[in-house]
């Protein structure tokens, strides 16, 4: 049997090799189940403290425990390792706040509260990054899927379940939602009729996605 300290160093070695977290029943596996969960936690936590002043930190999120860069060294990494934001829409960010705050939604309660259609593209947006999944279906008429968010948007955010969710705009921060600026009405051509002019929520729905 292995002392604690040996422990530490396994768990230290494992979370180390992985960028994925790793959950506690899988930790469990590498010592064939005989060290209990409790004892793990309780194992962690002082690994945990043993990182504290070092510039990587153990983190448990929704889906387990991982090694992290501190947030606040990431301004010198990027000097030699840029990473390119992704950028999103407004509607992109505007139905995934919907579904943080309000899931279950279906796709038609989103539609309510923006005031505009939701595209299927916005949809496929966050479904293809896997912050968002179809978590049932409504018992109404047509049993319209209900929405919500996955574990992988709860570990972005470093969180462990949805009652930690910060205020919207540090989510913005976090998953580095850089919004692309919705694009000016262009003129409609000349003709001998007038035509609608384009609706601004559509204009801000139909932009880059």
């Amino acid at each position: 049997m292995l002392s604690p300290n040996e422990i530490k160093i396994v768990l230290e070695a494992a979370l180390l090799a992985t960028q994925e977290p790793l959950p506690i029943a899988e930790l469990r596996r590498m010592f064939d189940d005989e060290v209990d969960a409790d004892t793990l936690r309780m194992l962690l936590e002082e690994l945990r403290e043993a990182w504290v002043d070092r510039g990587v930190e153990l983190v448990v999120t929704a889906s387990g425990w991982r090694f992290q860069t501190k947030a606040s060294l990431q301004k010198f990494l990027e000097r030699i390792h840029p990473e390119r934001a992704p950028r999103y829409s407004r509607a992109v960010l505007e139905t995934l706040a919907i579904v943080a705050y309000r899931q279950p939604v279906t796709r038609g309660d989103i539609e309510n509260i923006r005031g505009v259609s939701v595209s299927t593209e916005v949809m496929r947006r966050l479904e293809e990054r896997n912050w968002v999944e179809v978590l049932g279906h409504k018992e109404v008429p047509g049993r319209p899927a209900l929405y919500g968010t996955t574990k992988v948007f709860l570990d972005d955010l470093g969180l462990r379940s949805l009652e930690e969710l910060p205020p919207l705009e540090d989510i913005v921060k976090s998953l580095d939602l850089t919004q692309i600026p919705t694009p000016a009405p262009q003129p409609a051509p000349a003709q001998s009729q007038k035509t609608p002019a384009a609706d601004p929520a559509e204009t801000a729905q139909t932009s880059a996605v």
